[in-house]
């Protein structure tokens, strides 16, 4: 079995429900297109398998060691194609790059097809980042709650991307567009900054304004480790908070993506892992 994806904002891991893994010699071209059904057989000869959905309620248990990590591969069609390139979690054949993240305002498609109306947005992450972005207006709510964020703010609406574009752009060059997600563990337990981030909302007139409450209720900031054994405590974009043996860990999903596991054996209990100060309380 295989951890071979992740969903936000509902929080699931997507595993395969096979031991089956792919031969070297068949998946060496890293063709990635899948089967329609699990256990078909792909043009290049590897096998696909199926892939289960775990989702990632608060108080349900995971307990899986992780064991060797390498390319997640792909799932099409509800299928997933193995891939044994050490490269992880996608070697080059099965990397995406989505080329919208790159724009700036002129299209680096063969031919633009962003013309939906679309959001410019300001979200805050405790205790005091803030970072611009830009979403289709019709899923910003979901956006912002993919990312984590605790605080948001809809600052401008626009005709399509290539000029939402341009305004992110522009508003980056004294706002971060990126957060990475080590940042946002460090502010797991804290509450938003409200002078900063109203001192950053002084300077623009919002159409709308978020605050989210992911529910994980923490008093002390989690220990970042990899890890899939313990008591699921919440999701918060793409960390999962787990807890095991009185500390409570924050996982980034994509961390997990591409181990191997192992259901059972206490799962990651046996691992040197890093505990907090309140485990030994």
């Amino acid at each position: 079995m295989q951890i071979v994806g992740y969903e936000t904002p509902d929080g699931a891991l997507y595993v395969t429900d096979s031991d089956a893994a792919p031969d070297a010699a068949d998946s060496a071209d890293g063709d990635a297109s899948g089967g329609d059904a699990a256990g078909a057989d792909d043009a290049d000869g590897s096998a696909s398998v199926g892939v289960d959905r775990v989702a990632l309620e608060p108080g349900d248990s995971l307990d899986w060691t992780l064991g060797d990590r390498h390319c997640a591969g792909t799932i099409h069609d509800g299928s997933h194609v193995g891939c044994d390139a050490a490269a992880a979690p996608y070697c080059r054949d099965h990397r995406s790059t989505w080329v919208c993240a790159r724009c700036t305002g002129t299209c680096l498609k063969d031919e633009m097809d962003c013309f939906d109306d679309h959001a410019v947005y300001l979200a805050a992450f405790a205790p005091d980042t803030v970072k611009v972005g830009v979403t289709k207006e019709w899923r910003l709510d979901t956006r912002l709650r993919e990312q984590g964020a605790d605080r948001a703010a809809h600052v401008r609406t626009v005709e399509n991307g290539r000029v939402a574009r341009e305004i992110e752009a522009g508003i980056a060059e004294h706002i971060p567009d990126r957060v990475r997600v080590p940042t946002k563990i460090d502010g797991l337990a804290a509450a938003v900054d409200d002078d900063a981030w109203d001192a950053v909302l002084a300077d623009y007139d919002p159409i709308e304004t978020f605050s989210f409450d992911y529910g994980l209720g923490l008093d002390d900031r989690p220990v970042a480790e990899t890890l899939a054994s313990g008591t699921v405590v919440g999701t918060k974009g793409r960390i999962l908070v787990l807890e095991n043996a009185g500390t409570a860990y924050a996982v980034d999903m994509r961390d997990l993506v591409g181990h191997e596991i192992r259901v059972g054996d206490d799962g990651d209990a046996g691992r040197d892992v890093q505990s907090s100060l309140g485990a030994f309380g």
